[in-house]
């Protein structure tokens, strides 16, 4: 194969083909989820402001964005009871409860690499950087 036809290859490779993990990543660890599956599996069905408690840095307006689309995406259930005054109530789903061993996992190995990740860091930024390579 040419280098040439190589890269036309790599250039054709569908993102998603090449790291089938790659659209899970985008659902579940963007920005807030991770924390809001995190409490409702935790903690069990929960009101907003229960959650607002939990997560202590996230806005009203970001929760609310990132509880609709974790409904929309089946991991997030949401009840409407119409009371005086209204109450709404989250839970986790069972679609997203079948995340717990894998949250579980990550868990575990942030509790047994992140000290890791932490020197390495500390390492890389006391360095001398490489010729060519900007600080």
């Amino acid at each position: 194969m040419t280098e040439t036809t190589l890269e036309m290859a790599r250039a054709e490779i569908d993102p998603e083909a090449a790291c089938p993990i790659a659209p899970v990543v985008d659902i579940v660890f963007s920005r807030w989820t991770t924390p809001i599956l995190w409490a409702l599996n935790e903690y069990g069905r929960q009101r907003f402001v229960e959650l607002e408690r939990r997560i202590t840095s996230i806005t009203p307006k970001v929760l609310t964005q990132r509880l609709r689309q974790l409904e929309r995406d089946g991991l997030v259930v949401r009840t409407y009871h119409p009371e005086v005054p209204p109450r709404v109530e989250y839970e986790i789903s069972e679609l997203g409860r079948s995340l717990a061993p894998l949250f579980a996992s990550l868990a575990e190995w942030a509790a047994g690499n992140l000290e890791k990740v932490e020197r390495a860091r500390q390492d890389y930024d006391g360095r001398e950087p490489l010729p060519g390579r900007r600080a």
